[in-house]
């Protein structure tokens, strides 16, 4: 299906992708099972790894073949040297990425249910590395034939997606959850792709179908799309509901996978094939192993660092 929106040619624009937003170090602990309350469990296996939604989400396509910048905030401090390395490692132009000094770089703690692959996410973020709209580098921006933007920094992604939108630059969204400024910032992105259950709280329409259609209908973007983890996406664009399944592969950790799923084309394969191993980026594919999902002939098994309990 195509969407009916106009991507600038490669030609035009130095990257191919730009994403402005969230950065972070994840510290990844794999638990045998969720812990319950006033409790104490053993750690069976402990991981520090780059992460962070739009960061990861550059690296996914870097490893597809595009050209992708990102545009954030790292602080001085060890992890921060970290993100930032581990992204120039993988092609992602991170030059107009600044580095504050003194501040500490966003982290998180996962805890990973050993049983289902399932995570739950703590987080900090120093408030040093805001970055506000006036510090949004314009020309970073106008390199892009796509934007991503989060909405870690509200203000910034409305003047990123402004600065977008007057450059005949397409925008995108990683959206989860409701917070002011998003009345604003919605109807600067063509592509919404939202995380589970936001639709509805957004819309007020109970039915999952049903929040999609009033967004469409509300702010005309190009596309509208919802993740569902290990069911897929549904989506509309054009007026039509395109619903698609997920693929099956062995879940070892499921942190990351939506951002692989608005790094990747084929995004239900690319955020599958990211759940192979623990952290956001480690399992995220190249495009030979893509195609042979897509075609039945990859082996899907466990890749990297495993982080898998024994039963």
């Amino acid at each position: 299906m195509r969407l009916p929106i106009e991507i600038l040619p490669a030609a035009a624009r130095s990257f191919d992708i730009v994403g402005l937003g969230q950065n972070s170090v994840d510290l990844l602990a794999l638990l045998r099972e969720f812990p319950t309350g006033n409790s104490k469990h053993r750690i069976e296996q402990f991981v520090r790894l780059p992460g962070g939604q739009v960061a990861s989400a550059m690296v996914c396509c870097a490893r597809l073949g595009w050209r992708a910048r990102y545009l954030g905030r790292f602080g001085s401090d060890e992890l921060g040297t970290m993100g930032r390395e581990s992204l120039t490692r993988e092609g992602v132009d991170v030059t107009a990425a600044e580095v504050i000094e003194g501040a500490h770089t966003r982290f998180a703690m996962i805890l990973v249910d050993g049983r289902t692959g399932e995570r739950t996410v703590l987080w900090d973020r120093d408030a040093r590395l805001a970055l506000a709209p006036e510090a949004v580098p314009r020309d970073a921006v106008e390199s892009a034939r796509v934007l991503l933007v989060d909405c870690d920094d509200m203000e910034a992604s409305i003047e990123a997606a402004r600065i977008a939108r007057a450059n005949g630059i397409v925008t995108v969204i990683d959206v989860e959850t409701l917070l002011p400024g998003l009345d604003v910032l919605l109807p600067l992105i063509d592509i919404v792709i939202a995380s589970e259950g936001f639709p509805e709280q957004f819309t007020g329409v109970a039915e999952t179908g049903g929040a999609l259609r009033r967004l469409e209908r509300d702010l005309n973007p190009a596309l509208v799309c919802v993740t569902l983890g290990p069911l897929g996406s549904l989506a509309r664009c054009g007026g039509r509901e395109v619903r698609t399944n997920g693929f099956r592969v062995p879940v070892v950790d499921s942190t990351g996978a939506g951002d692989a799923f608005r790094g990747g084309r084929s995004a239900n394969a690319v955020a599958a094939l990211k759940c192979r191993a623990a952290g956001a980026r480690e399992a995220l594919p190249r495009p030979d192993e893509l195609d042979a999902l897509l075609a039945g002939t990859l082996d899907a098994s466990p890749k990297g660092a495993s982080l898998r309990v024994s039963p």
